[in-house]
């Protein structure tokens, strides 16, 4: 099977789903952030292996506290995982902690924090008449 048949990416988007549900309804460990999310799976063409991203929103200290407990809780994750989806070998996961979605959400805010310095900028050159926008 190639990495990127069709095949491999119905398995990936299968795993994906299973593992969100699992760490979203099966894991009891405190360490776990109720706000993880998992963003993307990567299963080798042989399904002996997988990687989970998995993104956390929260302080960088909960991020590091939920991978934490992802990596000890692995082996009852991939028992869930072989009971959920039929596959011929189960993979070993691997978890890694994604901050796309954290990035995007501080980028987002700059944005938004420069647009209002802008526009402020412009109301006040638009009072004293020396707006060079409307020429």
């Amino acid at each position: 099977m190639r990495k990127n048949s069709v095949k491999n990416r119905r398995i990936n988007d299968e795993v994906q789903r299973a593992l969100s549900e699992i760490i979203r309804s099966g894991m009891k460990d405190p360490r776990i952030s109720p706000l993880t999310s998992v963003v993307a799976v990567e299963v080798a063409p042989d399904l002996k292996t997988c990687k989970a991203w998995v993104s956390v929103y929260g302080t960088p200290e909960a991020g590091k506290d939920t991978i934490t407990g992802l990596r000890s809780a692995a082996g009852f994750v991939r028992s869930e995982l072989a009971r959920r989806v039929n596959l011929r070998n189960t993979p070993e996961i691997t978890f890694y902690l994604d901050d796309s979605i954290a990035y995007g959400v501080e980028m987002s805010r700059r944005i938004d924090e420069v647009t209002a310095a802008d526009d402020a900028a412009r109301a006040a050159r638009t009072e004293e008449g020396t707006d060079e926008d409307t020429v």
